[in-house]
Parts: C-alpha cells; sequence; structure tokens
C-alpha cells in the first residue's frame, strides 16, 4: 500500500517524453534552417580559404618563363599585378576572366602585323605564329576550292610575311562550229559529156564544243576543250557527171556552093516590101547572139580593135552579123526570116556551117537572146535590095 506514489512517478516520465517530441516536431523548421546556414558557411569560408590560398603559376611570354607564386585568383588580376600587357590582337593560352587553380600555365603568343595580298587590294592583319591557314582562319579571310595561296598554307607565318591569295575560277563555255560537207562527183552514163546534175544537195554539219577556261584574279590564263560532240552530221553534195557521148551531128543534105557575085539566082522572093533575086537558100540555120564586150570577144572599151569586125567595119545592131565565109561570102546581104536584113561583116572560129551569129549592142540582150534552130536565111548579094 506504500507504492502508489511510484506509480505516480512513472505518469511523470512519460508525461516528459511526450513533451520533447511535440517540442521538435513544433521546431524542426527552425532546426532545418539553422542547419543549412551553417553548411553555407563552411562552403563560404572554404571558398575563400581557396581564393586567398598561394598559388603557384608558370608564365610564358616574349620568349621568357616566369614562375610565379600569387594569391591572385584570375588571370587578368595575375598579369596586371606582374606587369604583363596582352595587347588586342595577342593570342593567351586561357581567358582574362578565367580562375586561376594551382598549377596552371598561361602562354602568351605576341601578334605581329602580316601583309595580306587578295581581290585586288592590301590589307595588314595580325597573327600570331603558326601557319598561314590558321593566321586566313584568325583574320576571317576565306578560300575558294581552287584560290591559291603563297606561301602555301601550311607555311610558317613569321613577322614581315608577305601573303598573296590568288582567286582561281574555272568556268565551261558550250561553243558552236561549223563542218563542211563534203562535194563527191559521181560519173552518170545517161547524162551527155558536159552536163551535171545534183543528185543530193550538201548540208553542213555542226560541231559544239565545251572549253574549260581558268581565270586568275579575273585574267584568263588557260583553257581547254573537254568535249566535242556532233550535234547534227554533215551531208555530202552529191553531183553526177555525164560521161555520154554527144550524138554525132547530122550532116548536111545540102550541098556546098561556092558563091560568087557571078552566081546565078536561084529564086526571086519578096520580103518587107521589096522583090529581089537570091543565090542561094539556106534550111536550118542556127541562130546566137553576141555583143563588142568582154564577155563576146574578150575585149573592153578601150582596147585595140574594140568594137572592129573582122572585114574593118565597126559593128551595128540592126547589120552586123558573123557568118563562115565559106557558106555566107563577107559584105553580102542575107534575109533571114523573122529577123531581116543582115550583112555578114564578121567571123569567128565557132562560127561554122550553117550558123549566124547576130550582134546586139546589149551584152545581156545577147546572153538573152541564148540559141535558136531552124530558121531559113536568103543569101542575096553584095547589095542590099532596095523597095520596089
Amino acid at each position: 500500500m506504500g507504492y502508489v506514489q511510484a506509480q505516480e512517478s512513472h505518469v511523470e516520465s512519460l508525461s516528459g517524453m511526450s513533451y520533447a517530441w511535440r517540442w521538435a516536431r513544433v521546431h524542426a523548421k527552425l532546426m532545418l534552417s539553422v542547419t543549412a546556414a551553417s553548411v553555407a558557411a563552411l562552403l563560404l569560408f572554404a571558398s575563400l580559404l581557396y581564393g586567398t590560398a598561394l598559388k603557384r603559376i608558370t608564365v610564358e611570354a616574349d620568349g621568357q618563363t616566369y614562375e610565379f607564386v600569387t594569391s591572385q585568383s584570375h588571370v587578368q588580376d595575375l598579369l596586371t599585378e606582374k606587369g604583363i600587357s596582352v595587347g588586342e590582337f595577342d593570342r593567351i593560352s586561357k581567358p582574362l576572366s578565367a580562375v586561376l587553380a594551382d598549377g596552371d600555365r598561361l602562354i602568351v603568343e605576341r601578334a605581329f602585323p602580316v601583309s595580306v595580298t587578295a581581290d585586288g587590294k592590301t590589307t595588314k592583319v595580325f597573327a600570331v605564329e603558326g601557319t598561314v591557314s590558321d593566321m586566313l582562319a584568325d583574320a576571317g579571310i576565306e578560300l575558294g576550292p581552287l584560290d591559291r595561296v603563297e606561301p602555301s598554307v601550311n607555311a610558317t607565318v613569321t613577322q614581315g610575311s608577305e601573303i598573296k591569295i590568288v582567286r582561281v575560277s574555272k568556268v565551261i563555255e558550250e561553243t558552236e562550229h561549223t563542218l563542211p560537207y563534203k562535194t563527191i562527183k559521181q560519173k552518170d552514163g545517161s547524162l551527155l559529156k558536159g552536163k551535171q546534175k545534183v543528185v543530193q544537195a550538201g548540208r553542213e554539219g555542226v560541231l559544239v564544243k565545251q572549253i574549260e577556261k581558268v581565270y586568275e584574279d579575273g585574267v584568263l590564263v588557260a583553257e581547254q576543250v573537254v568535249s566535242k560532240d556532233v550535234e547534227q552530221s554533215t551531208l555530202d553534195h552529191i553531183v553526177a557527171v555525164g560521161t555520154k557521148a554527144a550524138p554525132a551531128p547530122a550532116k548536111s543534105k545540102d550541098p556546098v556552093v561556092v558563091l560568087t557575085s557571078s552566081s546565078a539566082n536561084v529564086e526571086q522572093v519578096s520580103f518587107d516590101g521589096k522583090s529581089f533575086g537570091v543565090k542561094n537558100i539556106l534550111k536550118g540555120v542556127k541562130l546566137t547572139a553576141y555583143s563588142a564586150g568582154f564577155a563576146s570577144t574578150g575585149k573592153r572599151k578601150g582596147d585595140k580593135g574594140y568594137g572592129i569586125t573582122a572585114s574593118g567595119t565597126t559593128v551595128s545592131e540592126g547589120r552586123t552579123i558573123a557568118v563562115d565565109p565559106g557558106v555566107i561570102p563577107m559584105g553580102w546581104w542575107v534575109y533571114i526570116e523573122g529577123i531581116g536584113f543582115r550583112r555578114a561583116e564578121d567571123k569567128g572560129s565557132a562560127i561554122k556551117g550553117k550558123k549566124i551569129d547576130i550582134y546586139f549592142d546589149s551584152e545581156a540582150y545577147a546572153k538573152k537572146f541564148g540559141t535558136k534552130y531552124g530558121y531559113t536565111v536568103y543569101v542575096i548579094g553584095p547589095k542590099k535590095p532596095v523597095a520596089n
């Protein structure tokens, strides 16, 4: 009966523990905040300790190597502290804003001017020691696929280097060329000798060439044909040439009559209101025409003998004819049916037998006259008939 108090003591112990748990739950956020602040403070302290810690840094500049022990935290601060300047075009192995770490090695490469000639002008760019290719890339100068660089892109750039860029381009031009056709002559037994006939008209061909042209700085330096194509083939010009012998001229059935002024008249005729006797009648006579010009006589105005006939007279249209004197005596008059009275005043090597060449002033008309066949010619005599 004396243990009742012990039971009360146990109750009090349980109540204390409950209070502690309630306190912890109420103040949990506060405890979390205190812990976070402690960690942040610890990190800040470590950062400050690291930033202010001494670091050993190696710097290479201007051909010298320096060993520095510094508490500076950034590259720029170290270089400023040690009096090492960096120019606008100089190259440094780490950015000026970079954080320094113990054992870092900084390399400062000094820029120097280089002359670059391209696109018709020369400019000055700054480069550090390296290849021409590196220098052009740093300067933002682009090269075409065919461009040539002197010295080569693999050469080392040094102070005073002169770089020349030759802009190279290639173009393909297309040109057309005429291909001449051949003229082929073929013998043809169905054509008379001296005659020709076109069997097939010739046609020119067309050749298309592609020419590659190379330009350096806009100037043509080389060209070559890279392809040839026949766009249109040629067509031979074929001419048939006659080989057939001309038939022998029919022999005249008329007897050769040697005429003189005493020859008797063979017939009395009337033409153009005139009646007269004729000493011979020629049938089937061939007529041609000529003029005094070069085409007929080989002479021009001013030449000796121009316009003078074989009989010594001066040619006259409407009167003069050329004859074979063995058929029609020189100086004799004739009447050509359908033409009129004419006088035999001239002769020629081509005027043989029953052939008469009639004179005209116009060379063009003489050519147009051509050759006429089947005329009847009345041979009169030395005197021209008069009107009845």
